[in-house]
Parts: C-alpha cells; structure tokens; sequence
C-alpha cells in the first residue's frame, strides 16, 4: 500500500526526459503558431491595401444649370412656394336649419347661383304664410275704410250745399265734415298697416330663399361638409352636432403663386417682372408667369417677404396647395452685336472653398471623377440663398465635393456619398 509520500514522488516530472526529447505534439504547436501569425501579417496588409483602395469618405452634390429661357434671360432668383385660389368661399346657410338635400359633389363644377344645397323650409314657409294673412286682412281694412270715407265724403258736400240754403244747421254740417276727415285718416293708417304687411311678406319671401343655398361665382367643389339631416349654423352654435358650412368652392380662375423670398435678396424682384413656374409633381413643364406684386411686409420669424406671381398659363392640372419652384428672370433683351453672357452653373455655397494654386490663395472646388477629387479653380459670381453661381471652372452634371475637408487634396481617393 502506497504511503502519501510515494504518492507525491509519482507526481514528479522528470525535466531531463523532456529536454532530450520534445516529442511531435510540441513541435506541431511550434508550427501552428509561425502560421497564425503569418495569417494575421497578411490581414494585415490586405486591409491596409484594400482601405487605400477606399479612399476619402465625402458627400457629393452635381452640379445644376442655371435657368435659361428661349430668348436668353437667365435667373436672378430662385423661390419655392405654393399655389394658392385668391377666391374661394366656404358656403354656407344665412339661417341656422337643418339639410334637406345636398346637390354637390367633390369635383363638381358649378355655376353662380346655381343651388347647392336646400334646408327644411317648414319654419320658413309658416312665417310666409301669416305674413300673407295680415296683408290680406291689412287690405281688407283699407277697403272697407275706403266705402266708409265715399258715403261721408257725399253726405258732407250734400250737406254743405243745404247750409248754404238755410235748410240744415251748420252743426250739422260741420259734425258731417269731421267724420270724413276722420274717415281720411283712418285710410291712410289703413294703407300704411298695408305696406307694412307687404313688406313683412318680403321679409318673410327672403327667409324661404335662404332656405336654399346658392354658389356665389363659379368654380370646382373642393369639399362636402354636410349631409342631409345635419343641422347647419353660420355661427356654430351647436358645438360638434353643428356644421358651419355646405361645401367649399373655388375659382380656379383665380389660382396664383405665393413664395416666400428671403429679405436680403427682395431687392432683386420687382413688379411685372418675368417669371417662370415649375410644378414640383410636372418637373418638365415650365409655366410663364409674371410678378403681381411685394406684399409690403416681412414675416419675422422666417425674415422672408411674400410674394404674389400671376399664371399666365391656365391648365386643369394646376390645383390649390401644389409645391412650386419659380425663377425669377431678368427682363433685359440680349444685344445681338454684344458678346455672348455667361450664363454659369450653381453649385452649394458651401462646396466652394479657398486653396494655394500658383503660389496665390483661389476659390476652387473639387470635382469629383472616377474616384478621385481633382482640385478646380472656380470664378465665382454671386450667392443665391444656399447655392453660388459659378462663372467658369465647372459644367452641369459634374459632382463637386461639399464641404471639402481641410486635409483633402488634389487627386486623392474618394468615395461619393449622394447629400440627403
């Protein structure tokens, strides 16, 4: 039986066994290591290789032309707006009622005057119907006065001719005189309580037309706000339950485009001045259009003026509420004998930056082909919100590098990435 001590010289190792002899599985591991680290040193390279290969990330913007027309003015001033109806009404009732019938639809065109919708007209047509009664009783009046006044007009003129024979008394004749003077008094009441009736039948004949709900001028329904059996109130009394109107109609007639143009740019707009339209859902359709006028105030929050711009093209695909782009133009006709304008590109304000070239600091950009960034130099002409003209140096189409970083050099690797 081992004792605890032949346990632990069992437990020994013996180093010169070891040392003499290695065996294979301490080789292998000598082999796997040298291969690890050789992978690794590969890695290495192919990821030094292959981030050379990728180059610089930036953002890129193209670069846009600058709007031309067909008789050579170009654009001083680029805006983005809305379309908007200077005449449109929501219709509704002069009477609080409820909706008998509703004859419009959304897309509908009307007429001026033509009925929209009717109200119950029971309350209306009662009180047409007693204002007629108390004309006829008012008439009624005056021709029963009238009779009256006859019979003591010729008692009185008898009587007058027999006071003058002595056969009557003056008393007599006198009391005769002021019954139909009494008489004449009593129709002219009578003809004044008839007018008043009349004219209480007109009243009432207005309250049974405002029944009826007629379009003020002609133009498209935009919207049905209402349904039979709804009760309609110009004043909205009735909370929810209530509506305020029949539909909405709009004079398409009327459509004009409204921009907002920044204050430190209004100087370059004026009135009459040629503008051309661009909706943003037909970007191939240009639309002439012309400067209406500056509304003479600016909206501080946004340090923008409002601008109105007349169509001078009408067309059912012009709707209220559609996004518009407009340019304004300059009005000066091209010399035939002059040289020829430049007309540039635009490009972001803030792809424009300064670099050496020849010894002297320039404005360049960086155009951005096959990969590489190939510095440029620009002329530059004026700043037009967030975009500058650019003179010479680039054309349309190219892609320019936005915000250039400061380490960033002439023919260094680049990876584009489309601004958002």
């Amino acid at each position: 039986m081992n004792t605890n001590a032949d346990l632990l010289k069992e437990l020994r190792i013996d180093r010169n066994a070891v040392a003499q002899d290695p065996g294979p599985s301490r080789r292998g591991l000598w082999i796997g290591i040298g291969a690890t680290v050789g992978i690794v040193a590969l890695g290495a390279i192919g990821w030094a290789l292959f981030a050379g290969e990728k180059g610089v990330p930036v953002k890129t913007a193209p670069v846009a032309a600058m709007a031309t027309t067909a008789n050579g003015s170009a654009s001083v001033l680029d805006a983005t707006g809305y379309v908007v109806a200077r005449r449109t009404a929501t219709v509704s009732a002069k009477v609080t009622g409820k909706v008998r019938e509703v004859l419009i639809e959304e897309g509908m065109r009307v007429e001026a005057g033509q009925v929209m919708a009717t109200l119950d007209p029971i309350d209306a047509d009662s009180a047409r119907a007693l204002a007629q009664s108390q004309l006829e009783a008012s008439r009624s009046q005056v021709g029963s006065v009238q009779a009256q006044l006859k019979e003591a007009e010729a008692n009185a003129a008898r009587l007058g001719q027999l006071v003058g024979q002595k056969l009557v008394s003056r008393q007599q004749y006198e009391q005769a005189v002021a019954t139909r003077d009494s008489l004449r008094a009593q129709l002219a009441t009578a003809q004044r309580n008839a007018q008043v009736a009349q004219d209480s039948l007109r009243i009432a004949d207005n309250g049974v037309d405002n029944t009826i709900v007629r379009a003020p001028f002609a133009g498209i329904i935009i919207a049905k706000s209402a349904q039979p059996g709804e009760i309609i109130s110009p004043a909205a009394a009735g909370g929810g339950f209530t509506r305020t109107g029949i539909g909405t109609i709009v004079d398409m007639d009327s459509l004009e485009v409204e921009v907002d143009v920044n204050e430190a740019y209004i100087g370059k707009v004026q009135p009459k001045m040629s503008v051309e339209a661009t909706l943003n859902a037909y970007p191939d359709w240009k639309i002439p259009a012309e400067v209406i006028a500056i509304i003479p105030t600016a909206d501080r929050s946004k340090a923008t003026v409002k601008v109105r711009i007349a169509l001078k093209q009408r067309d059912g695909r012009i709707v209220p509420d559609m996004g518009v782009r407009v340019s304004f133009l300059d009005n000066i006709k091209p010399d035939a004998n002059a040289a020829p304008r430049p007309v540039g590109a635009l490009v972001p304000g803030d792809a424009v930056t300064q670099r050496p070239v020849d010894g002297k600091d320039a404005d360049v950009v960086f155009v951005v082909d096959a990969g590489k960034a190939a510095l440029t130099p620009v002329k530059l002409g004026e700043l037009r919100g967030e975009q500058r003209v650019v003179l010479s140096g680039v054309s349309p189409g190219e892609s320019v590098v936005v915000a250039p970083p400061d380490d960033l050099k002439d023919g260094a690797a680049v990876v584009e990435k489309t601004e958002d």
